[in-house]
């Protein structure tokens, strides 16, 4: 049920299975969830957080390649910022199923912030050592356990079913429009003032999205049944996942992906400093492009309907390839410039797997499936990006690059067969209107998943 009122608080029965979703209106305005205050409140929360964010990660990659020299110690600091995830992601996704979301945010929002403030103390004093930040990487991940599915589940809670794929796909927009703000605000301050104010403001930043929080109106807030404690949850998410070919297909693409495909802390800073020479402003600008394509991908991703899975594939395809193309690119525009169309088909592989698995799950399930999906999706950091690490390191940056794109393409074409023999789909090619047009259609079987393929 629902305790809100009014046009935006469409009602949430606690025994909803959202995979009836795909029946929805394909169109919607581009910002109407925003209507939703308690949404709003997180929105505007998150704005401020994510561009913090975005400048810590961006001074904390550069101090670790400034203390050590090394990219296989970037990828170290990424790997145990992750690595948390990978260890006790699924157990966090049963905690979040059981517990209000909202204290659980506050709690977890606090905790990150308490890291970034510590963190700029040691920088700003002079004291830090590149296994401070190892520790602080691996503080914010174990945070991050709780936060990932906590915030991801929050969202239906907000908006409903009805505004949830909008919901995602700005949630999105607003972490790649911070991250437009972020790095180009991080450069600015390591090459001006140094990266322990780059933390200082991070640690800051947390006031924004706490203060949010706490100004929600609870009454507002659809109300969805929290799991009871009890033996077996965990088996009982898997198990769940594991009988739907819709799911679990989506969440092994973006594991490999997630693993392979998107180290670009470690390729982005060896490419600003061992192939083009050219410093943390040319580290700042490749995430700033990245970001205009990943904004752009997200903004689009808000105004479609449905969550196709076939467009997913099609995305995750393009990833790859262009990855492979930019890493032989031969000038350092020509490398900015191919950031953009990186960043929109990564971000429409993120918002497309993010908004397909929330949608096709039940909500009492939701906070176990979506952190099987971060886990996936974050927690193979751990194992990819020291071994790119080490790859990149070893044969350089133009090689690391190219083995990320090249297994997030086979990846892409391997899923998007299986899913077409699962489905029971068959490519269908005909003519409308003078043109040809190329589709996946049913066969007698697979008729449930072919809907949204």
């Amino acid at each position: 049920m629902s305790t809100g009122s009014g046009a935006d608080s469409a009602p949430a029965p606690t025994t909803h299975d959202s995979r009836t979703a795909p029946d929805t209106p394909r169109k919607s305005s581009m910002f109407s969830s925003l209507r939703v205050r308690n949404y709003r409140l997180f929105f505007l929360g998150q704005v401020v957080s994510n561009t913090g964010t975005w400048m810590q990660r961006i001074a904390q990659d550069w101090l670790v390649l400034s203390l050590t020299g090394s990219s296989a110690a970037v990828g170290i600091t990424t790997a145990l910022q992750f690595l948390p995830m990978l260890l006790f992601g699924l157990y966090g996704g049963v905690l979040v199923d059981r517990l209000p979301k909202r204290p659980t945010l506050l709690a977890t929002q606090s905790a990150m912030a308490v890291t970034g403030l510590a963190l700029a103390a040691l920088t700003l004093t002079g004291q830090v050592q590149v296994w401070h930040v190892y520790v602080a990487a691996f503080a914010v991940g174990l945070a991050t356990v709780l936060d990932n599915p906590a915030r991801q589940s929050f969202v239906s809670e907000m908006v409903g079913p009805k505004q949830l794929q909008n919901a995602v796909s700005l949630n999105s927009a607003n972490f790649q429009s911070a991250r437009l703000i972020g790095p180009a605000v991080a450069g600015l301050m390591i090459t001006g003032v140094g990266t322990g104010w780059a933390f200082l403001a991070n640690g800051l930043s947390f006031v924004a999205p706490i203060a949010g929080l706490l100004l929600m109106r609870s009454r507002e807030l659809h109300v969805v049944e929290r799991a009871p404690r009890g033996k077996g949850q965990l088996r009982e998410g898997l198990r769940y996942v594991a009988g739907r070919p819709e799911l679990i297909w989506p969440i092994v693409l973006v594991g490999f992906i997630g693993t392979f495909g998107f180290n670009f802390p470690v390729w982005l800073s060896a490419y600003a400093d061992d192939v083009f020479h050219a410093g943390a402003g040319a580290y700042s600008l490749f995430n700033t492009v990245m970001a205009v394509g990943s904004l752009v991908g997200a903004l689009l991703a808000a105004r479609r309907g449905t969550a196709r899975l076939r467009v997913l594939i099609a995305a995750a395809a393009a990833f790859g390839a262009l990855e492979i193309v930019a890493a032989a690119a031969p000038s350092y525009w020509l490398f900015a410039l191919l950031m953009a169309p990186i960043g929109i088909f990564g971000l429409t592989v993120n918002v497309t797997a993010n908004t397909a698995v929330q949608m096709g799950t039940d909500p009492a399930m939701r906070g176990r499936v979506m952190a099987l999906f971060m886990m996936v999706f974050m927690g193979g950091t751990p194992l990819g990006a020291p071994l790119v690490g080490w790859i990149t390191d070893a044969y350089g940056a133009r090689v690391g690059f190219a083995v990320g794109g090249a297994v997030s393409l086979v990846a892409a074409a391997t899923v998007g067969l299986v899913l077409t023999r699962v489905g029971g789909l068959r490519l269908s090619i005909a003519w409308h209107r003078g043109h040809p047009q190329v589709n996946l259609v049913p066969r007698e079987q697979g008729k449930e998943l072919a809907a949204v393929a």
